[in-house]
């Protein structure tokens, strides 16, 4: 009579707050390997500890999904499945399934237990832990919908580029106090009504940062910006397909109406100043007065139509100037370029690049740095009550070696990280746990830096703030 329910939905997003308070905690089933894909719990965890609840992670023993019975997930992944949820905040749980003659498979729950053995260890520096973060990102999920297994490509990409950058951010809806962020970033499609401008404008007036790319910022009817602080209006709706719609934000094979960036100055650090291709076609705007343009979009000689067209894909840069790209308005930055999607469908590292760099001309202080590879995981969670922060770094690597679904086999140690966390309360010392092994570290302004000598999958490390007991 005691046990409680929980209504399994295969997917926690936007629809749910309105019934947060039915509820004693979340629970995110997230199979990597059964269609869930590697990108939905970060985008359904990052949203979900928003909402005031505890929130639980639900993987399987499973090489694939439910009923995938006498089936084994490699070690390494498990691991990475169930250390990433307490690195993000959650509690953890791995499923599996009863087969019908009622034994437990011995050789499944000795998988099962070795790897909640280390969480054991772990637990110390994960109770109570909540993530620290200083960018929101709107959810596009809030105006269209979203799933188990299909999420919006704007939000997927823009968690896996904030990711590979190690920046600190949760996933919001226009319902979030955005008083704790020190920037907030609407991918491609948020659209923007007179309330939601209105609450924009006043962070704004608060000292918040803003960066919108592609429609977002948009009214909801499309007609033109509903948020004027973005420093654009809309030229034209852009060229048509042959069927009357728009091309912008289409994706087409041949990269039929693909447009170019010219980066330069700081937006363009660490990028040659010549075009870089931009896959997907962006919006048509103008700079209003008193907005400064950081790059300019430069067209191709002609689109590829059935008309007229240049070898196997786009056409080449005509190598004249168009209209603005990335535009900046005070504490505003926009582009035109739908770069969360584009970099979801392509990767293109010129765009993380682009991104990147207009984080830092908004916040050149970034909460963690550090010098390892893109594919270190690296969050910062806080105990508050302890007075200590916990910086937790993974390195697995998920790979595409069937045609089905991304596995990890092997773990990849990396050595000799450089890190840099922003303290400005002090710090007292630096512990690399479960070991207890002192870590060496050195003050700079308001920031602790230090070095990782090894991360064999996962590390934390725990920073004693200042006055920490």
């Amino acid at each position: 009579p005691e046990a409680s329910i929980f209504y399994n939905a295969g997917h926690v997003g936007t629809r749910h707050r309105a019934v947060t308070d039915a509820y004693s905690h979340w629970e995110l089933e997230t199979l990597p390997s059964g269609g869930w894909g590697y990108q939905h719990f970060p985008v359904s965890m990052r949203y979900a500890r928003t909402l005031g609840i505890d929130v639980l992670g639900q993987t399987g023993k499973f090489h694939t999904s439910w009923g995938d019975f006498h089936s084994f997930k490699n070690l390494p992944a498990l691991q990475f499945e169930v250390f990433r949820m307490l690195a993000m905040g959650a509690k953890c749980m791995i499923g599996d399934q009863l087969p019908p003659r009622g034994r437990i498979e011995p050789y499944v729950y000795k998988l099962v237990g070795q790897v909640y053995a280390e969480v054991e260890e772990k637990e110390p520096w994960c109770q109570g832990a909540q993530p620290v973060s200083e960018i929101a990102v709107f959810t596009p999920e809030e105006f269209t919908s979203a799933s188990a297994g299909i999420l919006p490509d704007a939000i997927k990409g823009a968690n896996r580029l904030l990711e590979e950058a190690a920046q600190q951010f949760d996933i919001i809806d226009s319902a979030t106090d955005l008083a704790p962020y020190r920037l907030v970033i609407l991918p491609d499609t948020i659209p923007v009504d007179t309330a939601l401008a209105a609450k924009l404008d006043q962070y704004l007036a608060h000292g918040g940062k803003i960066i919108a790319t592609f429609e977002s910022g948009l009214n909801p009817e499309g007609t033109g910006f509903g948020l004027a602080a973005l420093g654009v209006t809309m030229a034209s709706e852009g060229p048509r397909q042959l069927d009357g719609h728009p091309a912008r934000g289409e994706f087409f094979p041949a990269n039929d109406y693909a447009e170019y960036i010219l980066p330069s100055s700081e937006i363009g650090r660490g990028l040659p100043p010549t075009e870089h291709v931009m896959y997907i076609r962006g919006m048509d705007v103008h700079a209003q007065d008193g907005s400064e343009v950081l790059a300019q979009i430069v067209p191709s000689y002609f689109d590829r139509t059935w008309e007229h067209f240049c070898s196997h894909r786009h056409t080449p840069s005509a190598g004249m100037s168009g209209n603005p790209a990335i535009v900046r308005n005070g504490n505003a930055i926009y582009f035109s370029s739908p770069i969360f999607t584009t970099y979801e469908k392509m990767a293109p590292l010129w765009c993380k690049r682009l991104l990147l760099n207009a984080i830092d001309l908004l916040l050149p202080d970034a909460l963690v740095r550090h010098d390892g590879p893109s594919t270190l995981l690296v969050t910062l969670n806080e105990q508050s009550a302890l007075n200590r922060q916990i910086l937790h770094l993974l390195h697995y690597i998920p790979e595409r070696r069937g045609q089905q679904f991304d596995v990890i086999e092997d773990v990849i140690p990396v050595y000799d990280i450089a890190l840099s966390v922003r303290a400005p309360s002090g710090v007292e010392s630096v512990t690399a746990v479960p070991q207890g092994e002192p870590v060496p570290f050195t003050m700079r302004g308001d920031r602790v830096e230090f070095v990782a000598p090894k991360v064999d999958g996962h590390q934390m490390f725990v920073i004693g703030l200042a006055g920490s007991f």
